[in-house]
């Protein structure tokens, strides 16, 4: 089962890199977010009711991946695998953020509108009045940040899963992942009370993918220092997990990484220029693929005594 795991897993990096995402008419994330929508609006006990969203969705979503996965696999473990991988391919995101990512860095240095309009697509924060600097800061730490949320903790998951009840749970595991995440990124604001579980239980979740994305950012940098060198940055980040990625990534590039009048990590150095900004989006890049190699590798290394022979 394991190396079925360890399959689904370069299968599903290998469509990340070819296709970066499923049509979106099809996407189970967006199907997802239709489910979430009509939660979103006022309530008389908003907080009971963002409890019952923050807990029944997510299961939904889990139960869903690894119903049809466990069908599979007893029809045909070949099958199950191969449902798995694109169960996994759908709750990861690489390839599509980095190129929107290296589109925003690209335009802030010819067209700025054009680079402040596509950075909507990456980070939430009003983009009309960010300097070019500032809208390849935002680029480079929707690069770190996403790097966790949408490849390292469904990953993450589907190896815990996958470890101890095989593809079906993996699929399942990530697909939980990513079921929290969405809520958190639909509902989790301060102004919406009806999303204050959903926004904790996101940073419980992403508590170990956040720390395992420095770590993974400090070793494709070749800068190790970088993990230490984030840590005194972070206590002005609102979020106990973002920090430690893109503080990571901001020490690895030596540019200032900042969100006006909320934070700025590496506070003495320049804002990126696209030079830097340029390798920060590629170092996020290969720790992203690190992520996945070193995901299949770990599925893979209980399975190998087996396979070569040894007792």
């Amino acid at each position: 089962m394991s190396l079925a795991a360890a399959g689904a897993v370069l299968l599903a990096g290998a469509l990340d890199a070819l296709l970066a995402e499923p049509p979106a008419r099809l996407h189970p994330v967006a199907r997802f977010g239709r489910l979430v929508a009509p939660f979103d609006r006022e309530w008389a006990r908003p907080r009971f009711v963002g409890t019952c969203v923050a807990v029944a969705l997510p299961l939904l979503a889990a139960g869903a991946a690894w119903a049809a996965v466990r069908a599979a696999s007893t029809l045909d473990p070949l099958a199950g695998a191969l449902l798995a991988a694109l169960v996994l391919f759908s709750t990861t995101s690489r390839r599509m953020l980095v190129d929107v990512a290296r589109e925003v860095v690209a335009a802030s240095a010819a067209d700025l509108p054009r680079a402040r309009r596509e950075l909507r697509a990456l980070a939430g924060r009003d983009s009309t009045t960010l300097s070019a600097g500032q809208v390849r800061s935002a680029a480079v730490e929707s690069a770190a940040e996403n790097l966790a949320d949408g490849l390292v903790a469904p990953l993450l998951a589907f190896v815990a899963g996958s470890l101890v009840g095989g593809p079906a749970l993996g699929a399942g595991a990530a697909a939980w992942v990513k079921a929290v995440n969405t809520l958190d990124s639909m509902l989790g604001y301060r102004s919406k009370p009806v999303g204050t579980a959903s926004a904790r239980l996101d940073d419980a979740v992403m508590w170990l993918p956040a720390r395992a994305s420095a770590l993974l950012l400090a070793l494709s940098a070749r800068s190790p220092a970088a993990l230490a060198a984030a840590r005194p940055w972070l206590p002005g980040v609102p979020s106990p997990n973002s920090g430690w990625p893109m503080g990571t990534l901001a020490a690895a590039t030596g540019a200032r990484l900042e969100k006006p009048d909320v934070y700025a990590l590496n506070p003495d150095a320049p804002l990126p220029s696209r030079a830097a900004a340029e390798r920060g989006i590629r170092v996020a890049d290969r720790a992203g693929v690190l992520a996945f190699a070193l995901s299949a590798l770990a599925l893979a290394l209980p399975a190998l005594p087996g396979v070569i022979g040894w007792s």
